[in-house]
């Protein structure tokens, strides 16, 4: 069998900069939850970066804001800014080629 039939679709890897507990912070964190969890349940890595307990990596990805979400995979890398409260538009830049 060709070797393209037993890939799995690519793993959608995201990381969420935030800065403790600022009332956008929660609900970016709230947000991208509810969207991997209902459109990507078994299929996606969410990693939460707290800039007030790591400050130093918000330099390894060139973050001057938060809340900021990056699609790390699969590529392109996407990034987008505030709390995720329009699902639709979220959606639209993790589907983006």
């Amino acid at each position: 069998m060709p070797r393209a039939l037993h890939q799995k679709p690519p793993r959608l890897r995201l990381r969420l900069y935030i800065a403790g507990n600022a009332p956008n912070s929660l609900d970016a964190v709230a947000n991208a939850r509810a969207i991997c969890e209902e459109h990507f349940p078994a299929a996606h890595e969410l990693e939460i970066v707290d800039l007030l307990v790591h400050p130093q990596r918000a330099a390894i990805d060139g973050i001057i804001v938060t809340p900021t979400l990056l699609k790390l995979s699969p590529p392109p890398v996407q990034r987008m800014i505030g709390s995720l409260s329009d699902a639709h538009e979220v959606m639209r830049m993790l589907a983006d080629p």
